[in-house]
């Protein structure tokens, strides 16, 4: 994937990933599964993968948001789903945030991440999960400076690199939840 256009002053666009992004995303995520713990997987998505996950955010109803410039190329996106399968949980959803790489610290995580989180209060969510890699600390700075606090951490979680790799799980409290369930 080119890297897309980094003109400063640029008009972004937050918007609903579609059919046309999908290349795009998956893009994304394979250049952060190849080259850091973003992910904890090991080896890149491919598209009867990529399917599979659209088709799951779709029937869960499931956002997809996407930073896209004037020339209409992605340059990240986030999304949330259900934390745990359980009854339960069903006002929890844990989220992921992904920039491109060219794009990285330019303040895209933040309007991506801000806006996540409002339409995660607008469909009655109380509470929004991030599960980080320990060592990503522009990642926890960025949920930190948006009002997630530490609420866990699993050591040696998971293996990548020939190493050992630690979680920090963080939480934000959305505002409270209505009773009769989340609209999804």
């Amino acid at each position: 994937m080119n890297s897309p256009s980094t003109s400063p002053g640029r008009d972004l666009r937050c918007i609903p990933c579609v059919e046309r992004h999908h290349e795009a995303v998956r893009a994304i995520f394979n250049e952060a599964i190849v080259n850091s713990t973003a992910l904890y997987d090991l080896h890149p998505r491919d598209e009867a993968f990529m399917r599979q996950w659209w088709q799951a955010k779709r029937e869960g109803n499931w956002p997809v948001l996407g930073l896209e410039n004037e020339q209409g190329e992605l340059l990240g996106f986030a999304t949330y789903g259900p934390f745990r399968p359980h009854a339960a949980y069903q006002f929890t959803v844990e989220h992921s945030l992904y920039i491109e790489v060219s794009q990285r610290g330019a303040g895209l995580g933040r309007r991506l991440l801000s806006a996540l989180i409002e339409d995660a209060r607008q469909r009655g969510f109380h509470n929004m999960i991030g599960v980080i890699d320990a060592s990503n600390e522009a990642s926890l700075r960025l949920h930190h400076r948006l009002g997630f606090s530490p609420c866990g951490s699993i050591r040696e979680a998971g293996r990548k690199f020939d190493r050992w790799l630690d979680l920090q799980l963080v939480q934000r409290l959305l505002e409270p939840a209505s009773t009769g369930g989340a609209a999804m």
